[in-house]
């Protein structure tokens, strides 16, 4: 299946890595390599993960507090955000509707 992000997913993925990176060297690296090996598991069993709305299911990361957020379309799983566990917890519906 191909793998699509929505764009703020993917600037929220670049700031979460170099915010890591800042605080300590290689951790942005860590926080990439984490973030591509969730990725692989959610490819390989995208419909194994909870449903949190409609069709929107829930990766809740190991080591770094992110979740996540992603829809299974026809041919391809589309990530929608990557939520820190302390933000507001409904910001990324709007992407819904992108």
């Amino acid at each position: 299946m191909r793998l699509t992000y929505h764009p703020e997913a993917e600037l929220e993925l670049i700031e979460a890595a170099r915010f890591y990176e800042k605080r300590v060297a290689t951790l942005g690296a860590e926080f990439l390599d984490l973030v591509d090996e969730s990725v692989r598991q959610i490819q390989g069993s995208p419909q194994g993960f909870r449903v949190v709305e409609g069709d929107v299911r829930l990766f809740i990361m190991k080591r770094f507090p992110f979740s996540i957020y992603f829809r299974i379309m026809l041919a391809e799983i589309r990530i929608l955000a990557f939520k820190h566990h302390s933000r507001q917890p409904d910001y990324w519906r709007i992407r819904l509707s992108e």
